[in-house]
């Protein structure tokens, strides 16, 4: 299977994802990771390298059976369509969980107060997080919204919908929303 994260930065979806990765013990591509690396290594300009590497990771680690959880802002249909993309290739079954934390407060609180768990990553400014291309979804997902939500229970909803099998339509029309 191939779970698919995005939200914007500093809305908790690293925590979220992550956690679901040990929990599944899954394969966990992080786009910010991947990024880093390519910075430090002086491949610029980035523009869609990072992503490319996950789609390769995430297939290769799919292909041989294991479970994997994507972790990127995943901010435009054509990424997402990307990571299905993916999924479909390699045969698998692909879950969309979209992150949000819907108290701008608390947001921009995150944002402005976060210490980078990846070694020389700069994270975004609150200005920066706010002005970010950011496209609506069309398609059902599951939907979490961390101001109301810690990391734990939002794993284990998550794995709740998963266990069920079937996405349920939530009030904004998305799957489930948390």
């Amino acid at each position: 299977m191939l779970i698919i994260f995005a939200g914007l930065p500093g809305v908790g979806k690293s925590r979220i994802a992550s956690e679901l990765a040990r929990q599944l013990g899954a394969a966990y591509p992080r786009i910010d990771s991947i990024e880093q690396a390519l910075r430090d290594s002086g491949t610029l300009p980035l523009d869609d390298a990072g992503y490319g590497i996950g789609y390769a990771i995430a297939e290769d680690n799919l292909r041989l059976g294991r479970t994997v959880v994507a972790d990127s802002v995943n901010p435009l249909a054509i990424t997402r369509d990307a990571w299905l993309d993916v999924a479909k290739r390699a045969g698998v079954f692909a879950v969309e969980v979209e992150v949000q934390c819907s108290d701008r407060d608390e947001h921009r609180r995150r944002v402005q107060t976060r210490i980078p768990d990846i070694a020389g990553l700069v994270p975004p400014t609150w200005e920066e997080v706010i002005s970010r291309e950011y496209q609506p979804w069309d398609h059902e997902r599951i939907v979490v919204d961390t101001a109301t939500v810690g990391v734990q229970q939002s794993v284990g909803l998550i794995l709740q919908v998963l266990q069920r099998g079937i996405l349920m339509p939530g009030p904004d029309c998305s799957a489930g929303s948390l």
